[in-house]
């Protein structure tokens, strides 16, 4: 593996593009042929996720998908693309804060001195959309997905408006109407670097020898007889064998009403004799298990939930002034019985 080809969401100017950048620093080391050496890797723009499943599944280098986003969620497509993949799987992830600029071609404003009775129109990804909902509610704009938000911005006509990460205004040679029009401070989006699952392998033996001593590992499983307290027996497996559950989801299996693939991230690495054992066990109980990444762990914060990050509408029961007074706990079973 002395030189490598990651592939990634194009056009110059992605998040996908900086996720791809960051993840070339960090895998650079492990390129060369005994480790070594540092290897080169090529970055190389492709047209959509499943050109970059394909390239993967071919061969021809590794790939970089969006994976969740800490607003909008799991990329769903990617999720169900990678469950139904034949030969890949994950071997690294990668953070990207996420941060939109409002852009206009060079020379133009369509917030101000736009004629017409219809909105201007604002194009970026479906995610970039979601996440700067104030900001096209305050001008009124109509929203218009493109496929990625770089592509928005390359393809940008007069009149209208784009959402991208702020190189790409240099990149495109645009003008920067407003800057951070997100809705939320903080966003982050996580990608996952793939590869065919014999290099994921190799690969994570390599991160072991240089010192990586703790993984993190994203499985699904299908249970293959369905039925009251199937998916619990598989969480208390889980839980018996120490296995620390930092994410659980679902997906429905297309097309078959009622029947769900569920999708784990777990502190541990599938080689550990722990969850090897727990594999073995849910494979006999007729469980269908698929690894979808094994990855060096990050870290992760670990802050509280405070009052003021929760919906609104909803109840939470505080054990220690329930146990002090009977009268606030009666009301809570009222309000969640209502």
């Amino acid at each position: 593996m002395a030189c490598k080809e990651l592939f990634y969401l194009g056009p110059e100017g992605t998040f996908t593009h900086q996720a791809a950048m960051e993840a070339a620093d960090q895998l650079r080391p492990y390129v060369g042929g005994d480790g070594d050496d540092d290897g080169e890797i090529t970055l190389t723009a492709l047209s959509d996720v499943p050109a970059i499943i394909d390239a993967v599944q071919q061969g021809r280098g590794w790939g970089v998908i969006a994976w969740e986003n800490n607003v909008e969620g799991y990329v769903v497509p990617n999720l169900d693309a990678l469950i139904d993949s034949t030969d890949l799987a994950g071997f690294a992830r990668v953070g990207v804060d996420v941060a939109f600029d409002a852009f206009a071609v060079a020379g133009d404003d369509p917030l101000n001195g736009h004629g017409g009775d219809e909105p201007v129109i604002v194009s970026a990804h479906s995610h970039g959309l979601a996440q700067c909902k104030r900001f096209i509610a305050e001008y009124h704009l109509r929203a218009v997905p493109a496929s990625s938000n770089a592509a928005a911005c390359r393809d940008l006509k007069p009149g209208r408006i784009a959402f991208g990460p702020r190189i790409c205004g240099d990149l495109y040679g645009l003008d920067t109407l407003a800057e951070r029009v997100q809705d939320f401070d903080g966003a982050r989006t996580e990608f996952l670097v793939l590869a065919r699952r014999d290099d994921v392998r190799d690969l994570s033996s390599r991160f072991r020898k240089h010192g990586t001593g703790e993984f993190e590992t994203i499985i699904t499983f299908i249970p293959l007889v369905t039925g009251p307290g199937v998916v619990a027996n598989v969480l208390d497996i889980l839980r018996d064998a120490g296995l620390n559950m930092t994410s659980f989801m679902s997906r429905p299996i297309k097309g078959h009403d009622g029947t769900y693939s569920f999708i784990d991230t777990l502190d541990a690495a599938p080689w550990e004799p722990r969850f090897r054992e727990v594999l073995e066990t849910l494979a006999t109980h007729g469980i269908w298990l698929k690894t979808l990444a094994v990855y060096p762990r990050r870290e992760r914060p670990n802050p509280p939930v405070d009052a003021w990050m929760l919906p609104q509408g909803g109840v939470h029961l505080d054990a220690m002034r329930i146990e002090r007074d009977w009268q606030t706990a009666a009301a809570v079973e009222r309000e969640l019985l209502w």
